[in-house]
């Protein structure tokens, strides 16, 4: 039964990424196509402006900086979503966490970020379960992302 739940949330977050890539509002498509091959066809090269960040840059960084103790998956700046592979804190090495984060806006508000965490607990066997973690961690952490997206936002304005 373990596996096929693995699968599920694999599945979810497989599909979550590619709604998620596919909302950019506005603008044609070909700005958004990049040089070179492509497996699926539309490798000319760009006519359009360069395509800028799709979300905004200070959760985008904020979001980094914030999660830069645990091992990155995945990053998409188009799509605003940052995967991070299985952490273990070496005090607690019985259980380990992931976070999928989504830049939801271009701009700084608290409404443009979700953050998920997945929560895993040892068995007696070595294998891993998962553990529903407390709202209360996703929680810590959009509010650490949130501050550390305002101090960045104010170097840059008084700097």
């Amino acid at each position: 039964m373990v596996p096929m739940r693995k699968f599920s949330v694999i599945a979810v977050a497989m599909g979550a990424m590619a709604l998620t890539a596919c909302a950019h509002g506005g603008g044609s498509a070909q700005a958004y196509r990049s040089p070179g091959f492509h497996p699926f066809g539309g490798g000319a090269p760009r006519t359009g402006p360069v395509a800028a960040i799709g979300v905004n840059g200070y959760l985008w960084r904020a979001s980094l900086d914030t999660l830069a103790f645990m091992p990155l998956a995945s990053a998409d700046p188009y799509g605003g979503v940052i995967l991070t592979d299985w952490y273990t804190n070496p005090e607690k090495p019985d259980e380990r966490f992931k976070c999928t984060v989504y830049i939801l806006d271009t701009r700084l508000r608290a409404d443009g970020l979700n953050v998920t965490v997945f929560k895993q607990i040892r068995d007696a066997n070595g294998g891993w379960i998962d553990s529903p973690a407390s709202d209360q961690t996703s929680t810590d952490i959009e509010n650490a992302i949130l501050t550390r997206a305002r101090q960045l936002r104010l170097s840059n304005v008084n700097g």
